[in-house]
């Protein structure tokens, strides 16, 4: 999409099959897109036609098909590559998400680099996939994690983090968008702080890379990831990116097949990175899903993207305000495509389950972010979530659908 071309929100909505349909004989209204994304045509057929007339095993063979796979795959690591503007397909690492990606630098470069009286700094508003490998790569390295807490609003007390960033850091990890609260995290500025203290940092994009440019060299982040699933791509596929050499001196953390030069019963030497982190037959199809949901993506033009979700989402904003009682969780000054809330006498489920008598499909629960909760004094809330395909209408529905919650727990 050319630079200043507005984004028609229908005409994307119209490539997603799985938005045509009903729900409850009513039509379907999709606001979870933060948990998984609807997918595609672009990402469907692509995949189809690989599973059809394409598919065969990669690396491994010798005839045309095979070849041909493996041509596919390497580029599909290129495809991504230049989503995020690596330097090169070689800093790609194919993973089963981003949970495994995190965890796969946790277990490799943590279990080698860190050490007892090392600190593991995160902030307060991560995902549980970025707080629990690490307490667990803590406790066998005896390194410490310690959060940086949050504010009233859902942001980063940036004074906090000033604190608590000192030379005993060597590790800061950072969701770039908040899962739980929308909350965009200044993370270049984080990233400079952090190497300023000679801190590797590791930013969660699961939330981002869907929504606006991710850009690894602007960022000047060591380690980033992201999931497919989210970014319009197939499920059982994440990315992990990381400075070449920093994978270059990483020890792998799974054995098998394809991740190594030589095997022997008295030893084994690896393949170099990105192989030695993919230890066995890889996500083959994934792969070509997640390279076709990228291009389809910079197709749309993530900066025409970015602003048009922003104007779908102040909307939003304005016309939950008009619910009785409601509570934001969330009101940072930069915030994006997330809205969490409360409604008083209802529990998230209660909500849930009544917007979804009306075809409306939101986010009940913790969303995986436990300390959040417990941060703002509430079991679970209710989020709903913009995609490239919501419009004013999903908007209009989700408010008709809470109006009904408020009657009926007034």
């Amino acid at each position: 999409m050319k630079p200043g071309t507005m984004v028609d929100p229908y005409a994307i909505r119209a490539q997603f099959p799985g938005l045509a349909g009903t729900a409850n004989g009513k039509p379907f209204v999709y606001l979870d897109s933060a948990a998984t994304a609807q997918k595609p045509l672009a990402v469907i057929e692509r995949m189809d036609r690989f599973l059809r007339a394409e598919y065969g095993t990669v690396h491994r063979g010798l005839y045309a098909r095979s070849m041909r796979s493996t041509q596919l795959f390497e580029e599909a690591r290129g495809t991504v590559a230049r989503f995020v503007h690596a330097r090169s397909p070689d800093e790609i690492v194919f993973t089963m998400g981003c949970t495994d990606a995190i965890n796969l630098v946790a277990w490799s470069w943590g279990r080698k680099n860190l050490k007892p009286g090392d600190r593991i700094l995160v902030t307060g508003m991560e995902h549980h996939a970025n707080i629990v490998p690490w307490q667990i790569t803590a406790e066998l390295t005896g390194a410490e994690l310690v959060p940086c807490p949050l504010l009233d609003d859902g942001s980063l007390d940036l004074e906090a983090f000033d604190r608590l960033l000192d030379g005993r850091v060597k590790l800061v990890g950072l969701v770039h968008i908040a899962n739980s609260l929308g909350t965009v995290n200044p993370v270049k500025e984080l990233v400079r702080k952090a190497h300023a203290v000679g801190a590797k940092v590791l930013i969660d994009a699961a939330q981002s890379a869907p929504h606006r440019v991710v850009d690894v060299r602007d960022l000047d982040c060591d380690f980033l990831v992201f999931a497919g699933h989210k970014v319009y791509g197939p499920t059982g596929i994440g990315v992990l990116w990381a400075r070449q050499e920093i994978l270059a001196a990483m020890p792998p953390w799974r054995g098998g097949g394809e991740m190594i030069e030589k095997v022997t019963f008295a030893g084994t030497t690896f393949a170099p990175a990105p192989a030695r982190f993919e230890a066995g037959t890889p996500p083959i199809v994934e792969a070509i899903g997640l390279a076709a949901a990228c291009d389809w993506l910079t197709a749309q033009g993530l900066d025409a993207l970015q602003a048009a979700e922003h104007q779908l989402f102040t909307y939003a904003e304005e016309r939950l305000r008009e619910i009785p009682g409601l509570r934001r969780i969330g009101t940072a000054a930069d915030r994006a495509t997330v809205l969490a809330f409360t409604m008083p006498g209802a529990h998230a489920a209660d909500i849930s389950s009544i917007l979804d008598l009306e075809g409306i499909a939101i986010r009940a629960g913790h969303h995986c972010a436990q300390p959040v909760m417990a941060r703002f004094g509430v079991p679970a809330t209710a989020r709903a979530s913009l995609g490239a395909y919501s419009t004013r209408e999903d908007v209009d529905a989700l408010v008709k659908g809470l109006m009904k919650v408020a009657e009926l727990f007034a």
